[in-house]
Order: C-alpha cells, then structure tokens, then sequence
C-alpha cells in the first residue's frame, strides 16, 4: 500500500503557541530535516515548514542547504556560502527554524543518505522527518543508499495544489514511513524567482524581504552583459 495522505485542509495536530508546547508529548524529540539547493530559498519552503512543524508538532526544523547538489551537475548553482546566508537570513524569526551545514562541510557531492545519517549520529535521541518536494520524491529510487532511506527517517512529500504523483512510485513506498501533504504555496520556485531577477522583474513576497536584499547586495541571478553591454 502507498503513502499515506491527508484530507486536503486537515488541521493536524494543532501548532502549540510556544517550544513548550511539545514538553509534554511522550517519546523522542521530533526533528524535520528540509534538505534543498535554495538558490534562492522562498516562500515555499518556509511555508511547507512550517505546515509540517505544525502537523507533526515538531520540536525543530533543521534546513539543511546542499554543498553540491549530485542532480545539478549540469548546471551553474550558486557558492553554497551565499545560499547558506540567505536561508539563515529567511529562518531567522521563526523559534522552530535552524540552519545546518553539515551538507556544506562535509565536501563532495551532496547525498539525502549522508545528510541523514550525519544528523542522526549527531541527534541520536530524535525522531527525524525529512520534508521534500513530491516531485523530487517521485524520484527517490534513483537516489544513493534508496533502499535504506526509510530507516533514517519518516518522510513528507509537500504537493502543489492539483499535483498527482504516480500511483506505481507511491505503492513503492512504505504506507507508514510516508505522509504527502498539500502546501498552496509550492507554486513559487527557486527557477522562477532567479528567472524573473535576471529579466529585472521583482521577487519581492515570492522570497524574504532580507533575501531580495541580500540578492541585490551581492549581485546574484543577474544576466550576463551582451558584447553591446560590454561596449
């Protein structure tokens, strides 16, 4: 049987107004793991966080920005540094939000199984939950160690709105070590936010007001000049 997945507009658990809210929960600490490029990190990514905190009264959301990310080798990413600044800068006021750069120090290609099992040897007594997009989850039988990924973690497949993931890829999964919840704000995308910077089009409430600005400061996303431009 396949994932499991909640009533569109279920509540979940409700989200205590405080860290101690959780102090009371029998068992481990429960700790999400949101593992991503963020070039730039947006919206989307903050708000399919939070719905997950909430859902399952996580203790912790532990975003994780790749070194160097194995599936985008063909193309240009943006130095981890810059992307490691910006998703400090955007988690920064939320108390449930923190930053690790355990992908980024550890060197070499960037792998789901490594992230894991590093923050599982460092958090030995927490429950982890690793938030992905549906669309990278319908492929994590290519991913490295695959068939031992479930083991590390329970994982949550965050869905646009209308998004249908494939019935054969989620029988694959094991039911109880899978959830897919629909988050409304995943239409925005880093692709989208870098494309509409390089045409001089504003991102601004599609990422964080200090992310707009640290892009600018730095100069990131821009098109490269035509010869003209160089003239």
């Amino acid at each position: 049987m396949g994932a499991s997945t909640p009533e569109p507009g279920s509540a979940g658990s409700p989200c205590s107004s405080d860290r101690g809210g959780s102090a009371g929960r029998a068992g481990a600490r429960r700790v999400g793991v949101m593992g991503g490029t963020f070039d730039p990190i947006h919206h989307g990514h903050l708000v399919a966080a939070s719905e997950v905190q909430s859902y399952f009264d996580l203790d912790e959301v532990i975003f994780v920005p790749t070194g160097a990310p194995w599936q985008k080798a063909d193309r240009t990413v943006s130095p981890a540094e810059h992307r490691y600044l910006m998703t400090v800068i955007a988690t920064a006021a939320n108390p449930h939000f923190t930053v690790s750069r355990v992908d980024i120090d550890r060197g070499g290609p960037t792998y789901t199984m490594d992230t894991l099992r590093d923050l599982g040897a460092a958090l030995p007594d927490a429950e982890l939950f690793f938030i992905t997009g549906a669309d990278a989850l319908a492929e994590i039988f290519t991913w490295r160690g695959a068939d031992e990924l479930f083991r590390y973690a329970q994982f949550v497949g965050c869905t646009r709105p209308g998004y249908t993931m494939d019935p054969e890829v989620l029988a694959k999964i094991p039911s109880d070590r899978v959830t897919m919840l629909e988050i409304p704000a995943l239409a925005i995308s880093s692709t989208d936010c870098r494309e509409r910077h390089s045409r001089g089009e504003p991102v601004w409430y599609l990422v964080p007001d200090g992310v707009v600005q640290y892009i600018g400061k730095h100069r990131l996303y821009q098109s490269p000049p035509t010869s003209q431009d160089g003239q």
